[in-house]
């Protein structure tokens, strides 16, 4: 995992547990104030419904404890699926605000896509391989077929042989 990844991970560790601590324990103030100073995103798509909000919050918080998992493993395995689990989250989340910001005024409208796009970019930065992956990138899916040998060739010890042919 390199500085980039690590960043990444606290980043989002952040957002989660900022996001989801809110709703989490106060699903009111969080549906009637959500971001804070930039102003009210949430009250103004619906009304409130405790359950959905408190839902909410412990998706969030689920991803949160994931991230910080990502740095005690430190594995680049962990990292991508990490990644695909942020990048599928993000992109589903942009997508639903992206085509429902009539009900907000234009700055929030603004502040919603920009918040929404740069917590996606930080799950694409996570699937992104470091540089010099090492001997557990290809597990992770950078070396293509030789990495699925070497994920064969862990679960059975005869098909180390093969797998050191198909990686070289």
């Amino acid at each position: 995992m390199n500085r980039i990844h690590t960043a990444a991970l606290a980043l989002t560790a952040a957002i989660a547990f900022f996001v989801g601590g809110w709703a989490s324990f106060a699903p009111a103030s969080f549906y009637g104030s959500f971001p804070g100073a930039l102003g009210q995103w949430v009250s103004t798509d619906g009304p409130y419904n405790e359950h959905l909000v408190r839902d909410v919050g412990a998706f969030y918080l689920a991803l949160g404890a994931a991230s910080v998992a990502g740095f005690a493993w430190r594995s680049p395995a962990v990292t991508r699926v990490l990644g695909l689990a942020w990048t599928v989250f993000g992109a589903l989340h942009l997508w639903y605000h992206a085509t429902h910001l009539d009900h907000l005024e234009t700055d929030a409208a603004i502040g919603t896509a920009v918040s929404l796009t740069l917590s996606l970019g930080l799950g694409v930065l996570l699937l992104i391989p470091a540089r010099g992956g090492g001997a557990g990138a290809g597990v992770a899916g950078t070396a293509g077929f030789a990495g699925a040998a070497g994920l064969a060739a862990s679960a059975r010890p005869d098909a180390r042989r093969a797998h050191e042919e198909v990686a070289r």
